[in-house]
């Protein structure tokens, strides 16, 4: 069985930072991409960054020069260093990878239940 361990959010000030990490919980082949995406109240869940297995990164505009993601290969992890958060990052965030496991050797996407983190201004 799959899991995905989202934490690090919480309550912020706007200009501070928090650091989100995805730990993957799993009897694992491979995983491919991972990364993290947000759905703020009463929007649709959009796409914050991307980390390849070789560590290429893409991120939307929204969030670049601020926000930085990367990946412990060894530990299964994904992280999220936010940088001069605005209150507009308020959202719940979400890990998300592609996974093959030994039981199912293909590669799927899985999700983490997601940790909110809030923007004060």
């Amino acid at each position: 069985q799959v899991q995905l361990a989202e934490s690090g959010g919480g309550l912020v000030q706007a200009g501070g930072s928090l650091r989100l990490s995805c730990i993957v919980s799993a009897t694992i082949r491979r995983i491919n991409d991972m990364g993290w995406y947000r759905q703020a109240p009463g929007k649709q869940r959009e796409l914050v960054a991307t980390i390849t297995s070789g560590g290429r990164t893409n991120s939307a505009d929204s969030v670049k020069g601020r926000f930085t993601i990367s990946r412990d290969n060894a530990k299964n992890t994904v992280y999220l260093q936010m940088d001069n958060l605005k209150p507009e990052d308020t959202a719940v965030y979400y890990c998300n990878a592609e996974i093959a496991t030994m039981a199912i050797p293909v590669l799927m996407p899985y999700w983490g239940k997601g940790t909110l983190v809030t923007v004060s201004s």
